[in-house]
């Protein structure tokens, strides 16, 4: 790890030894610690540092990049060079802006005492508890905790500068019944190490193990689900990716209109969808600055199921005449103080669906998706869970999904993302699975 006014000089430093027209410096660093286990035994843990220094150099509209670790002044002026050797030989980029002058970056959140300053001695004691939960349940367990502390700095000749340090983490269990017929799963992510829960994730994991073990058929049809956050976020999140204005504008995705231009401003999703964006929010921080050094402000995508705004790259705003927005680093989708507890509830019939997996896509203009349910798939009645059935394979895109939106429960964190469990009527489902 570097400081911020370590990381200022090193990047003067390599600014220095440059004679390009342009040089664009990023430096990153930090450390990542890791545990995993497997039919209840640790199988494997280990822990990495590194400091590596990315060094792009422009010529005119030639750019050439160099990547090194080595950071006496000898290695970084060879990098340095190895960038400007290249960038002489590369091809003109006809769509190259130059670099970005200063820059104002509001203070983000994104870094936690307590995961600084995780060990081996925590993750072991972790990941005990975790398995002391399997083995009295006679339950066999994987599971993996990771867990990151870092920085990232930019800079270059024309005067920006940047500089966050963050630290984050995620716990996974995947729990089997020991006849291997019930199938449960867990998920917490953490900026902040003293929030985890991995006793209370298992049993999660554990409980929905056991329901699952005895299943029975159901149609495959369009049905009414509930979407636990992280089978919500398997699909939303593709939904997110695919949001660019160029795509949308040169016809090539679902949020382009016929002929040319996008859907800004069009009525899209079910009006309780409301998706934002804000890189110092306490719940779910994100780096104040996109790679290019654009800073990242709080932003409203979709508001009342309006599409409100696209990512516009540097060079796409300027072709356009607007201006240049970066791509959302976790999104924060908006709900309701129910619980899930509430939604099921709520639903006379439907699918309580834990989350999807082997997703692939189908038809990138309509966000045509399949793949298939895992973990835990029950069926609703009456408001209440009757019994667990067997898998589905799906044909569906998330922008269907949000169209068909009935409820919204209350936002929980999912790797970067802030995501309710969701009420979806009419959600298709194509075939059975027989695997757990």
């Amino acid at each position: 790890m570097l400081n911020e006014q370590e990381a200022k000089k090193l990047i003067d430093k390599i600014i220095s030894y440059s004679k390009a027209d342009e040089i664009i410096v990023n430096v990153t660093g930090g450390r990542s610690g890791n545990i995993r286990y497997a039919r209840n035994t640790v199988s494997t843990n280990g822990e990495t540092d590194n400091l590596a220094v990315s060094i792009t150099s422009v010529f005119g509209k030639r750019s050439g990049t160099a990547n090194g670790n080595e950071l006496d002044d000898a290695s970084l002026k060879r990098t340095v060079l190895r960038s400007e050797e290249v960038a002489r030989l590369a091809p003109e980029n006809s769509e190259y802006l130059p670099a970005l002058g200063p820059q104002q970056y509001g203070k983000s959140l994104t870094f936690s005492d307590a995961t600084a300053n995780v060990d081996p001695s925590f993750r072991v004691d972790a990941v005990l508890a975790s398995l002391q939960e399997c083995i009295a349940k006679k339950i066999t367990a994987a599971g993996f905790l990771e867990d990151t502390t870092g920085f990232v700095a930019i800079g270059n000749n024309r005067g920006l500068f940047g500089y966050n340090k963050a630290t984050s983490g995620e716990f996974t269990v995947t729990a089997r019944t020991a006849d291997e017929r019930g199938s449960g799963y867990g998920v917490q992510a953490f900026t902040d190490a003293s929030k985890l829960d991995t006793k209370g994730i298992t049993t999660i994991a554990i409980n929905k193990a056991v329901a699952s073990k005895e299943t029975k058929e159901v149609k495959p049809e369009k049905l009414t689900v509930i979407l636990e956050p992280q089978a919500a976020n398997d699909l939303l999140s593709l939904l997110i990716n695919a949001m660019d204005a160029r795509t949308a504008d040169e016809g090539r995705s679902y949020f382009g209109k016929r002929g040319e231009g996008n859907r800004i401003g069009s009525t899209l999703f079910n009006e309780k969808v409301n998706i934002i964006s804000d890189p110092l929010n306490a719940d779910n921080p994100a780096s104040p600055f996109a790679p290019d050094g654009s800073p990242r402000q709080k932003t409203t995508w979709i508001e009342n199921g309006v599409l409100k705004a696209l990512p516009y790259s540097r060079f796409w705003a300027k072709q356009k005449g607007v201006d240049a927005l970066p791509a959302p680093a976790g999104i924060i989708m908006q709900g309701t103080d129910q619980s899930l507890d509430d939604l099921i509830k709520g639903t006379d019939k439907g699918i309580l669906v834990t989350r999807f997996w082997y997703i692939r896509a189908v038809d990138p203009q309509t966000l045509v998706y399949t793949g298939l349910t895992r973990d835990g798939t029950f069926y609703i009645e009456n408001g209440a869970i009757k019994h667990a059935i067997k898998n589905f394979r799906f044909n569906e895109s998330p922008a269907t999904m949000l169209a068909n939106l009935e409820a919204l429960g209350k936002p929980v964190r999912i790797g970067n993302n802030m995501i309710p469990p969701m009420k979806i009527r009419d959600f298709n489902f194509t075939s059975l699975s027989d695997a757990v």
